[in-house]
This record gives C-alpha cells, structure tokens and sequence, in this order.
C-alpha cells in the first residue's frame, strides 16, 4: 500500500500518469492499476482522467494530503533508524520575507553544499501557514506565537526600526515623541489570515510601550510595506535588515531614535512528530547557527 500511495502522490504533483511513471521509472499501467485498486478499496473517486486531461477530485484531494503526511511520516522514521545515511528527499520551507532577503538567501549556497541529497522547496511569505495541510516540513516565524499545536524553538532576535521617506517627513513633519505619532499616518501591517494588526513597541524610559498608530494603509507583506514607505505614503517599523540599504541611501530616515523598537523573537517550527526528520533536524541546526553568525557579526539583526 504504500508503494500505491507513493504512486498516487506523483501522479497528482506531476499532474500526468506518464510522467509520474517516468519519474517513479515504472510502467505506465502500472500506475493506472495502482491509482484503481486504490479507488476500488476506497470506493470513491479520486481522480477524473481523459486521453488529453487529468484532475483531483475533492475526495483525491484530501486523500493526497493525508497519504503525503503518512508517506513523510513513514520516511522520516526510516531515516531516524538510519543515522549512517546523509540527510536526503525534499525540505519545504516557509520563511518569512525578511528573513528570506537577509538571511537564508544569502548563505543557502552554504547548505546545499553540506547537504547535497536535500532538495529545497522555498515558499517565502508572511502569512499564517497550515504546516500539515501545505505539507511544510519547517516554518520560520517572526514575532510571538500564537499556535502551540506545532513544536517551536527560539532562535534569535530581529531588531525593529521606525522609518519615513523624505518626502513624507516634508509634508507631515518629524515625529519627535510618541505622542506625536497620533497626528501622523502610518503603513501598518496586518495578519492576512486574523486580521490582526501588528502593533508597535518601543522602549520608553526603560519600559516597554505600545502604540496603534492611525493608518493611512494596511497591507500583509513586508516587501509592499517597504515600498509604501518609500512611496511616502506613511510612517514605517519593520526589520533593520530590510530598511538599512534605504536608510544608508537616504531614501528613508530612521525617525523616533530615542525611542527604540522592541526587537521580535525568531522562531523555528515543525508538526509534532514522533520522529523528527533528519533533513529537517540539520536545517533547523544549520539555520540555528546562520543566524546566532549574522548576530554576532554585528549584522543588521540582533537585539536592542
């Protein structure tokens, strides 16, 4: 069964029977026969085929998420038993934006040099993910965490910054307090799938503050949160990596530096799982290490 499982899988990434038996390197009927002995023990459709089209039904569909998590759980307890073989298959990632540009990107050559068996598959965004659904092995996460459903592990500290263009400062003056922050406008940014808006602290005094600033804008990515704020179109806090080319080149000044932005904790995550995937165990590691290098580097992250 699970040969067939594997086989169904593939033919549903792959969207062919022919191409599913190449990679697979089987025999087309093969594979015919295994996606119908799985319909007929099941008794439902999984899979509509034509001579010139192939589409999942909704039954398949979920039936090709589970059988991807009990195919990935089967795989990894294999490995777990096997400690003399390297890491190997394919590690899905989800790393938010920031991160991705200043961090990953950069050294990711350095891992696939250790790791040359480990295919990377990188989904870079900054939304809330649904590691078992999406079939993520490994989330990157900035900020507190919110689901306690999945392991998580802390890794580091990205410093915050608060920014505006020229332009903006032009037209609406500096902030010079925090106070001052309720007669500007703001680019916030928001959680695409709570709807929560993040809220900004700062250093007051030595405590922390919070503040909800107006917005003239919301948006759910840091890259467009970038260039809402080059635009002009408002106040910005985000990462220091992020803003500190445009702050060195003067198209953002860094504004409310008596007030300095609390830094967010880094944090990996991964599903409980009985046995923790050797590929995912380097990564987890590897990008452990990365990261504590940029900090002590005196790089553009670290703690305030």
């Amino acid at each position: 069964m699970i040969e067939y499982l594997n086989i169904f899988i593939q033919v549903v990434e792959q969207g062919s029977f022919t191409k599913a038996a190449d990679i697979l390197q089987i025999h087309r009927p093969t594979v015919s026969k295994a996606i119908q002995q799985i319909e007929d023990d099941l008794g439902v459709k999984l899979i509509h085929r034509t001579t010139r089209k192939l589409s999942v039904t909704a039954e398949g569909e979920e039936f090709y998420h589970h059988a991807r998590h009990v195919l990935a759980e089967v795989n990894d307890m294999m490995a777990s038993f096997s400690p003399s073989l390297p890491p190997r298959g394919r590690l899905r990632l989800d790393v938010p934006l920031a991160l991705a540009h200043a961090v990953l990107i950069p050294n990711l050559k350095h891992f696939q040099t250790r790791y040359p068996d480990i295919d990377v598959v990188l989904v870079s965004s900054d939304r809330k993910t649904d590691l078992i659904t999406e079939g993520i092995d490994c989330l990157v996460r900035l900020g507190a965490l919110q689901d306690s459903s999945y392991i998580s592990r802390r890794i580091g500290d990205i410093r915050m910054v608060t920014c505006a263009a020229p332009s903006y400062l032009q037209q609406y003056g500096r902030p010079e307090t925090l106070a001052d922050l309720e007669q500007h406008r703001a680019v916030n940014f928001f959680n695409g799938h709570s709807r929560d808006v993040m809220e900004w602290t700062f250093i007051d005094g030595g405590s922390v503050v919070s503040r909800h600033p107006a917005s003239s804008l919301l948006v759910d990515n840091s890259d467009i949160l970038l260039s809402c704020g080059l635009a002009g179109l408002g106040i910005i806090q985000a990462t220091y990596d992020a803003l500190a080319p445009h702050i060195v080149s003067g198209s953002l000044e860094e504004i409310l530096t008596q007030y300095p932005s609390v830094s967010k904790p880094v944090s990996v995550m991964y599903p409980d799982k009985r046995y923790l995937s050797p590929k995912v165990r380097v990564f987890i590691d590897w990008f452990s290490d990365v990261l504590a290098t940029h900090i002590r580097s005196g790089s553009r992250i670290g703690s305030e």
